[in-house]
């Protein structure tokens, strides 16, 4: 199953989680220092939250996940193919998992990245080439994922 994912800034953790747990009525996945997600069912979706204080209700990113490291390659080639720049990530660590994924930029500067989670990790980890740490920002998720 592929599903879209939306990534949000929030300024307030705790306060987001209440109000999408209510918003889908579903509990969030996957809570840690800063970050949570939600693996909503119906509609599919999977919903990021970073705590960025400053930048709450802003589109950290959007994504697509995708069940398999051979989707996220096909993907790779299709893009390509499509003459669209496309940057790799293989065997990351990013959003407190192991990732493959692809990154691309639409017209209005938006990132989607289209990925797939290979396994959970206890550290946020970071995407370097999409790190750009905010000024003041404790959490590693603001910037990144």
């Amino acid at each position: 199953m592929s599903r879209i994912q939306l990534a949000l800034n929030v300024d307030d953790l705790d306060q987001a989680i209440a109000f999408y747990s209510k918003l889908f009525n579903t509990p969030p996945a996957k809570v840690k220092e800063g970050y949570a997600n939600f693996a909503v069912a119906e509609p599919p979706l999977k919903l990021v939250l970073l705590e960025n204080p400053g930048r709450g209700g802003t589109l950290n990113h959007l994504g697509v996940e995708v069940e398999s490291s051979e989707t996220v390659h096909a993907e790779i080639a299709r893009l390509a193919g499509e003459g669209m720049f496309t940057e790799e990530e293989i065997g990351t660590t990013c959003c407190f998992a192991t990732q493959d994924k692809v990154w691309v930029t639409g017209p209005g500067g938006e990132r989607w990245e289209v990925y797939t989670v290979l396994a959970d990790s206890e550290t946020f980890g970071r995407s370097p080439d999409h790190l750009e740490p905010s000024e003041g920002n404790t959490h590693a998720a603001a910037d990144c994922c």
